[in-house]
Parts: structure tokens; C-alpha cells; sequence
């Protein structure tokens, strides 16, 4: 069921947002200060890919807490929102509700993404 749900999450739009995460990514990375960022945007985008099957691990110490708050402020607020909203949008119909507790496992981890590991279930 797993293949199936990320197969369906890939056509429906995950590759296009993974794409964009991965870019964003690249993107981060050329500067030395991007660096940590575009670590995080990669993650985003391996957990956006493939979805399903996939649970978010947090932990960290002092130094993630102060890295995710200076996140949260510069982009992670908008872009947790953003994917509540397509959570939200998915609840709408049963079929969608997977897809949207995807999204709403991406927006936990879109806000507070230092310190956290994606691992396989």
C-alpha cells in the first residue's frame, strides 16, 4: 500500500515539490552560511519525495533549538502554513486524507526541521 500511496503522491505533485525543495537546496548550499539551510531543504525534499512509510524522528540539543527558532523565523512559519493549508485542502474528501496527514507530518517538520531524522518504518 505504501508504493501505491507514494506513487500517487508523486504524480499528483510530491516530484514537483521535491524538485523545488532539492533546487532550493542547491541553491543554499553555494554559500558557506547556506550550507546548514540547504542541508535542511534536502531533507524536505527526500521526506516530500516519498512520503509514505516514512516517520519524522526529533531530537537535538541547545544548538538545534536556537537553529530552528532562527528558521522558524526567516522561512519555516510560511512554509508549515503552506502545508496545512494542502492538508486541510485533502481532508476535504476521504480519499485525501492520507495524503493529507503527509502533509501535515511535512508542515511539523517544514517548521522545526534541525535535529530531526527521517527514518523508515
Amino acid at each position: 500500500m505504501r508504493v501505491i500511496s507514494n506513487i500517487l503522491w508523486i504524480i499528483l505533485g510530491g516530484l514537483i515539490i521535491a524538485i523545488g525543495w532539492a533546487l532550493i537546496g542547491l541553491v543554499l548550499c553555494v554559500t558557506i552560511i547556506g550550507i546548514p539551510l540547504g542541508l535542511q531543504a534536502f531533507k524536505m525534499a527526500g521526506l516530500t519525495l516519498t512520503p509514505f512509510g516514512k516517520t519524522v524522528r526529533y531530537g537535538g540539543g541547545v544548538s538545534s533549538t536556537l537553529a530552528n527558532i532562527i528558521w522558524i523565523v526567516l522561512v519555516g512559519f510560511w512554509m508549515a502554513l503552506s502545508y496545512v493549508g494542502a492538508g486541510l485542502l485533502n481532508c476535504i474528501t476521504i480519499i485525501g486524507i492520507p495524503f493529507g496527514i503527509q502533509s501535515f507530518k511535512m508542515a511539523k517538520l517544514a517548521l522545526w526541521p534541525f535535529g530531526a531524522d527521517i527514518v523508515s518504518l
